[in-house]
């Protein structure tokens, strides 16, 4: 083309939408969380705490339940509050932290102490 083609060319109209990184609390978070609605945000964090009640509360069976037990417990509660979509994982969550409470109160009843004793 010649040089006076270039001239009578027009660029194509795009439409840009109005970017959102230039919002103070939208430079924290990942492009992913930006686009997705409020409700499926918590949605998916009520998934991870009934997941994470589940796995603390598994956990917690086996050391440390006097911290992991409560915890399992709040996060199997929160996360059936928030509506997850993992209603049967909050379930276990809640039910390993009560598990937990009951094994350290077994163990409290028979020693007597506040600790683990697998010497006998």
């Amino acid at each position: 083309m010649t040089r006076t083609a270039y001239a009578h060319r027009t660029e194509p109209e795009t439409t840009h939408e109005p970017e959102t990184a230039h919002e103070p609390e939208a430079a924290h978070e990942p492009e992913a969380a930006r686009s997705a609605p409020a409700g499926r945000r918590t949605r998916r964090d009520a998934d991870g705490l009934a997941v994470a009640s589940f796995v603390l509360g598994l956990v917690g069976l086996l050391v440390m339940n006097i911290l992991l037990g409560p915890a399992a417990i709040v996060m199997a509660l929160v996360a059936l509050a928030r509506s997850t979509t993992r209603r049967g994982r909050a379930w276990l969550g809640l039910a390993l932290g009560v598990a937990d409470l009951v094994v350290l109160a077994f163990l409290v009843t028979g020693s007597g102490v506040v600790a683990w004793d697998f010497g006998g």
